[in-house]
């Protein structure tokens, strides 16, 4: 058998390149803006009567009849993530995005 020595050379820059690029490839988190956006035609989402826009809500339907103006994802406890950001992560949702300007049968003030 064929023995290939690693010179002490080559031992420090493997060394050094794994280092460098472990982080790299041992990140397992996601960040939020690879997260897919939530849809109106998910069953969570209906069961919640979620939209994308407050504008959209169907105010006949008497799940909406605790909705009032100014209320909108944006400034619900269950909103996560970068206040900047025009969708975001909810706990409600996990994995998914919502839009600021949304709004769902179970939005709660902040704070």
């Amino acid at each position: 058998m064929k023995e290939f020595p690693l010179t002490r050379r080559q031992f420090i820059r493997s060394a050094a390149l794994a280092g460098a690029a472990g982080p790299l490839l041992l990140n397992g988190q996601a960040r939020a803006e690879d997260l897919p956006r939530l849809s109106e035609d998910d069953p969570a989402a209906r069961a919640l009567l979620y939209v994308h826009d407050v504008a959209d809500l169907d105010l006949n339907n008497p799940m909406a009849a605790r909705f009032e103006p100014g209320q909108d994802c944006s400034n619900c406890v269950f909103i996560e993530g970068d206040p900047a950001a025009d969708w975001r992560p909810c706990t409600y949702f996990p994995g998914k995005l919502v839009s600021n300007r949304g709004w769902c049968a179970i939005w709660a003030p902040q704070g």
